[in-house]
């Protein structure tokens, strides 16, 4: 079930802009090197640096549901983002995400965990982005009609 079946509070202009958004906020988080790819990398950087990590993007596919490991993993950096006010989405189509960050999915010939994404802000950076400014809205209205991750539907383009 989606944000949207779940609550019919927000229109789908609303979750499309959203969407829009958290495509502009990878985009712009890619050149700078904002960008970690992968649940093992993703808990590294958690562990290392929690305060610069200003959004956590779980994926999924259709075929991820049924693997109990990653849930676990899963569930382990949610608590952790809970614990540490880090934003949290969840994503559904893991091959749109790789297509939003250029291709960031295949590395060489091998294709990367695209599981879990975050969006770090560096440490010399006052880095101010409306984008990222309506993901976290969105985000904290979620929380507050008890949605503690919401699950965005990235459409195929």
């Amino acid at each position: 079930m989606t944000f949207e079946e779940l609550n019919g509070d927000y229109s789908v202009e609303r979750v499309d802009s959203v969407i829009k958004a958290l495509e502009e906020v990878l985009r712009s988080a890619l050149p700078q090197g904002c960008i970690t790819v992968g649940v093992y990398e993703a808990a590294q950087s958690l562990n290392m640096d929690p305060d610069n990590v200003v959004l956590c993007i779980l994926a999924t596919d259709d075929d991820d549901v049924k693997d109990v490991a990653l849930q676990i993993h899963f569930t382990l950096i949610q608590a952790f983002c809970c614990e540490n006010d880090i934003n949290i989405l969840r994503v559904n189509n893991t091959r749109r995400l790789a297509h939003i960050l250029g291709g960031a999915g295949i590395h060489g010939s091998e294709q990367m965990d695209l599981h879990c994404t975050l969006v770090t802000v560096p440490h010399a950076s006052t880095w101010k982005n409306t984008a990222m400014g309506k993901v976290n809205r969105f985000c904290r209205e979620s929380r507050c009609m008890d949605q503690w991750v919401p699950i965005i539907n990235l459409p195929e383009r």
